[in-house]
């Protein structure tokens, strides 16, 4: 028995030692990606991002990116990449507040539907009706009843999504304990992110566990094959862009049609065209 105990003693060594390598490694991840080459790539993935526009548009194609995981794991980073340099008429991004009372009796996914799209167009979900099976199951901010339902109801809302043309992306973006430690930290130092800390940020700090059990659960009922969860790997924020928007552009086969170079007419004559006076208009202070 006594060696059963050393042993067992042993792996946890093992274990911690392990998993203090691998954050060691994952901060030496981040410094092999120069901002340079971080900086090329990015905009060559954005020149890609402007060509899947005018394919969705082209196409009259409904596209919903999903983007869910661990608070603080880099989500509106990715999100903030993607829209960049597409036409918000096109990629709109919604991110829903906390329900309404008059919200909180309605059929769960009713507050959803109205922000799908049409054809044509792309939604990415910052957040999405998974609040229910993470934030809400952890929190108690819905019964098991409730929960339940969902698990059972999510599925086939999803198939029926598909079924009806809507391309259905979801994504996961897993971050370490470590690395969401050191950005919770580093948000409360910049006062430019600290309202990114919600309470319920700092609730998730305290809850780490239960979230995981949560997030685990609603895979083993939500990863299907008509729309399965693809994990980010986000430690590493700058190469989880990367990687996230690479593989978002082949989940949608597109064609490139970007028109033939324009030549712009001539600016019209001024001829006969005066000017009101600039003392008639009122300008802002240059302050700088």
């Amino acid at each position: 028995m006594a060696k059963k105990k050393d042993s067992k003693k042993h792996d946890g060594k093992n274990n911690e030692s392990a998993h203090k390598e691998k954050h060691k490694n994952n901060l030496a991840d981040k410094k092999e990606l120069t901002k340079k080459v971080y900086e090329e790539e990015l905009d060559k993935l954005q020149i890609e991002l402007v060509k899947l526009q005018e394919w969705i548009k082209h196409k009259g194609l409904k596209v919903v990116v999903i983007f869910e995981g661990r608070d603080a794991a880099g989500k509106g980073g990715v999100i903030k990449r993607i829209t960049m340099s597409l036409n918000p008429r096109v990629c709109r991004v919604v991110a829903l507040a906390t329900p309404t009372e008059r919200e909180k009796t309605q059929w769960y996914f009713q507050r959803y539907v109205p922000h799908l799209p049409a054809a044509g167009e792309m939604v990415l979900l910052d957040r999405s009706w998974y609040n229910r099976a993470g934030v809400e199951r952890v929190m108690g901010f819905c019964t098991d009843d409730e929960y339940q339902e969902f698990l059972r109801s999510c599925p086939e809302f999803e198939r029926m999504l598909v079924r009806n043309g809507i391309v259905l992306i979801k994504y996961w973006f897993s971050v370490s304990d470590e690395e969401q430690e050191h950005r919770f930290q580093a948000r409360l130092i910049d006062p430019t992110k600290r309202w990114k800390l919600s309470p319920m940020d700092l609730e998730s700090r305290a809850k780490w566990l239960e979230y995981s059990k949560a997030k685990d659960e609603m895979f083993a009922y939500t990863d299907i094959k008509q729309a399965p969860w693809y994990v980010v790997e986000a430690d590493n924020k700058k190469k989880a862009r990367l990687n996230c928007i690479s593989h978002l552009l082949t989940m949608i086969p597109y064609k490139d049609l970007t028109p033939e170079t324009i030549e712009l007419p001539p600016r019209q004559d001024k001829k006969g065209y005066v000017r009101p006076p600039i003392s008639d208009q009122t300008f802002i202070p240059e302050v700088y």
